[in-house]
């Protein structure tokens, strides 16, 4: 009897532009963790991590529906309890063309399922740059390329319209907003919202407005939702629980899709044979969707005080260190500043993690504009936590850069 040869097998080639750089770091951090060193952690937006506790009613919520038996499948879209809570929050944000809601394992699934029920081969998304990087990680995956537009850092890090408008194509199918942003914390005025609608309009476009940070304002302005300003767009608004509701590890996110119905539908039917595809979402987490939106919204007060205290003192680290200068973000939890160094910006982070233990991310990462380099930073953690990290980054730079 013959025996075939076992042959090495390869995983898809597609697989190969699949990058997480806010993750990828993990390995040189446990390489240095081995070694005995305790390692500062500013570069995943994790607020569990660090003093910032899940509200009690939403837990409470969660506990009695597991208690009562929730516990098996759910409707592949969502409870309607939830359901209807957001659709309540959707109309608080001015959403009036609602055509659709449905409820995902994170907004991480929601962005999935809504990109792979649009893209064809050979299509393209505009996504930002820098950005978010689970949109490109999800378009590789696609096998779809990318077609990244500029943020402005001398304006504030709002979209360059400009360079949207040259970069939309007869196969580009949809922009991603992310706004709040992730990584600058930069928060879009209402005029560029009404220019990229617009757009939106003159070229058949599907906006993603991901809005996930949308209750985390630092200065306490409103926040204000692209659906609102575009009703007769097709808009898919991405929120859950993970930022505003301090509960990223229950994996609850959302979809609220808007527009005119006529325009939608088609899409929306791809959107739902995908879900029905994965069955549902967890099924106990969904019932502290109600109790978040419409609970007590006390716990905000206390998130934006100590992010407004930690943004105010990284930007006073950033105002004093030579070689840094950083735009102030106005919403999220992270600051994006630019570093003026001989060496790669990949380079910098992984030498600092060796070096000092102190762990932040490559704007290489993200993207950015060709000659520029940066690092996000994720100033979560406590006074004295970020003050000990800004010391030994200082540190590094007059070390490396003198």
């Amino acid at each position: 009897m013959s025996i075939a040869q076992l042959r090495e097998i390869n995983c898809a080639s597609r697989l190969e532009h699949v990058r997480y750089a806010i993750r990828d770091l993990a390995c040189i951090a446990d390489e240095v963790a081995n070694q005995g060193h305790k390692i500062l952690p500013l570069n995943i937006g994790d607020p569990n991590v660090f003093d910032f506790v899940t509200p009690s009613h939403m837990i409470e919520a969660v506990y009695k529906a597991m208690r009562d038996g929730k516990n098996g499948y759910a409707p592949s879209s969502g409870i309607k309890p939830a359901l209807d809570a957001i659709r309540g929050e959707a109309g608080r944000k001015g959403i009036t063309t609602i055509q659709d809601i449905f409820i995902t394992s994170g907004v991480s699934e929601t962005v999935d399922i809504c990109l792979a029920a649009l893209l064809n081969p050979g299509d393209n998304l505009l996504t930002p740059c820098p950005d978010y990087p689970l949109y490109s990680a999800v378009l590789a995956k696609l096998d779809i390329g990318l077609n990244a537009y500029y943020l402005n850092e001398e304006d504030g890090w709002q979209p360059d319209l400009d360079d949207i408008r040259r970069k939309i194509t007869p196969r580009t199918r949809g922009i991603v907003l992310i706004n709040p942003n992730n990584p600058t914390g930069a928060v879009c005025t209402r005029a560029m919202l009404e220019q990229i609608a617009e757009l939106a309009r003159q070229h058949n476009l599907v906006i993603f407005a991901d809005e996930i940070y949308d209750k985390l304002i630092i200065e306490d302005d409103p926040h204000i939702a692209m659906a609102e300003v575009a009703p007769d767009v097709p808009v898919i608004t991405f929120g859950g629980l993970s930022k505003n509701y301090l509960a990223p590890g229950w994996r609850i996110g959302w979809g609220i899709a808007s527009g005119e119905a006529s325009v939608i539908k088609p899409y929306l039917d791809g959107v739902n044979k995908l879900l029905r595809a994965r069955l549902c979402a967890n099924h106990p987490e969904q019932y502290a969707i109600q109790a978040a939106l419409d609970g007590p919204q006390d716990h905000l007060i206390e998130v934006k005080r100590k992010l407004r205290s930690r943004r105010d003192l990284t930007m006073q680290w950033c105002s004093d260190t030579p070689r840094v200068s950083c735009v102030a973000p106005r919403g999220a939890f992270y600051a994006y500043p630019r570093i003026d160094i001989p060496e790669g910006d990949d380079v910098f982070v992984t030498e600092l993690i060796r070096q000092k233990h102190v762990m932040v991310v490559h704007g290489s990462g993200f993207g950015q504009r060709p000659g520029t380099k940066h690092f996000r930073i994720v100033f979560l953690p406590d006074e004295k936590t970020l003050g000990a990290a800004y010391s030994a980054i200082g540190e590094f730079m007059r070390e490396r850069y003198r």
